[in-house]
């Protein structure tokens, strides 16, 4: 047969029963190579030259003063409920008139921000002016909880 372009085999091309992973490595290298530049950038590194500190660890002291915030938006000092009104009298009964004592400062998780300022307040008010916010020491890489 004169001008036959094709041999008359058929239009099916045999089949290949093996997976092409080319694109697949290709597309994993570039991944790669866009992580390996763009970590670095994720991480805030701020240089600071710290200065050395001879000072000594400060003593824990025997008996801490816990001012606790309950969601609630009620105060608690120790484990005696006490009104915002009274909240000077009862610290300076507490603190047996020392008003250079640390006050252990906690609050529940869903109390707002603005609360927690509006106590902190009351407290510089009435002269204590050693506040020490207290949480929860979590462990590196452990989850803390979701946020609300």
């Amino acid at each position: 047969m004169a001008g036959g372009i094709r041999e008359s085999q058929g239009d099916d091309l045999p089949e290949n029963h093996e997976i092409n992973v080319t694109p697949f490595i290709d597309v994993m290298l570039v991944l790669l190579i866009i992580f390996m530049v763009a970590a670095p950038l994720a991480t805030v590194d701020v240089n600071v030259d710290l200065p050395a500190s001879t000072a000594k660890p400060v003593q824990r002291p025997d008996k801490p003063l816990y001012l606790t915030l309950k969601q609630d938006l009620s105060l608690n000092i120790g484990n005696d409920n006490v009104g915002r009104t009274q909240l000077a009298a009862a610290l300076t009964k507490a603190s047996e008139g020392n008003k250079d004592v640390r006050i252990f400062l906690r609050a529940d998780r869903a109390v707002d921000y603005g609360q927690l300022m509006d106590v902190m307040n009351l407290l510089r008010d009435a002269g204590y002016l050693k506040i020490a916010l207290v949480g929860l020491e979590t462990l590196p890489g452990m989850a803390t909880g979701s946020q609300p």
